[in-house]
């Protein structure tokens, strides 16, 4: 601070500690995909924190690129590999300070096994955290539905992390994931309206029917047109069980990352 515009002792008191890499953690948002999803990650994470004042928050660092090819296209085959525009992306991050990072996108967790390695820090894995939420807060749950993009539900993102733990994944049939996806790209788009909600709802509610205990939002543009309390049924909204998972790493709680 210059000496030339000293601090009132007053506001003196309130200035943060010189940085500590222990106490003071900066999470990294590798986002973009989509840009509205990944601005609903960071209100979730600011409405998560219990802070006063601004300097009770962590800090965040976001890199939203838009421009990583789409996930679901590569994961049927039908479009480029995003894999290294990721890769890059969390690089991005690293250099900049991020100690770990958060992607609000569950179809990219298909190459989070690629991704790790290549870098230095931690990344949050969305998929095992939702896993771990079932598991031990809902332990009575055998059945789940999932609401997904054709890629994440496809590729068997979900599939892989939830069966290993014991449950068995209901998924819409082939008509209903075309119309569910259809609807993903509608929120994307910001074209969303009453009916995109209803349809995310009634997609809910099918696999409610089908025997599902819970139905997981599997896609970070679901829950920016998703009512839990008009579905009727319980959910789990795997962009608020990341962002929690994020805070719980800023403050400084163990057990988080991959």
């Amino acid at each position: 601070m210059s000496e030339k515009f000293p601090l009132e002792p007053a506001l003196a008191a309130t200035v943060r500690r010189p940085y500590n890499p222990q106490m003071d953690r900066m999470i990294g948002i590798l986002g973009g995909m989509g840009p509205e999803a990944t601005l609903d990650l960071y209100r979730r994470i600011i409405r998560l924190v219990p802070a006063r004042k601004d300097q009770d928050h962590p800090r965040v660092l976001i890199y939203s690129n838009p421009k990583i090819p789409d996930r679901t296209l590569a994961i049927l085959g039908e479009g480029p590999s995003p894999l290294e525009a990721l890769v890059e992306s969390a690089r991005v991050l690293e250099r900049a300070g991020a100690g770990i990072i958060a992607i609000p996108c569950n179809a990219s967790h298909h190459f989070l096994p690629e991704i790790a390695p290549r870098i230095g820090i931690p990344l949050l894995d969305m998929i095992g955290e939702t896993c771990r939420r079932i598991v031990s807060g809902r332990p009575s749950i055998e059945r789940v539905g999932l609401l997904a993009a054709s890629g994440t539900v496809r590729g068997g993102v979900y599939h892989r992390t939830l069966e290993k733990a014991g449950l068995r994944v209901l998924v819409p049939d082939a008509p209903g994931q075309e119309r569910l996806h259809r609807a993903i790209m509608q929120v994307k788009a910001g074209a969303h309206d009453e009916g995109t909600r209803e349809l995310f709802h009634a997609a809910g509610r099918s696999l409610v029917r089908r025997g599902a205990q819970a139905v997981i939002l599997g896609c970070t543009e679901i829950p920016l047109a998703f009512d839990p309390e008009a579905a009727g049924y319980p959910t789990l909204d795997a962009t608020e069980i990341l962002a929690e998972a994020a805070v719980d790493w800023a403050l400084g709680k163990e057990g988080r990352g991959a």
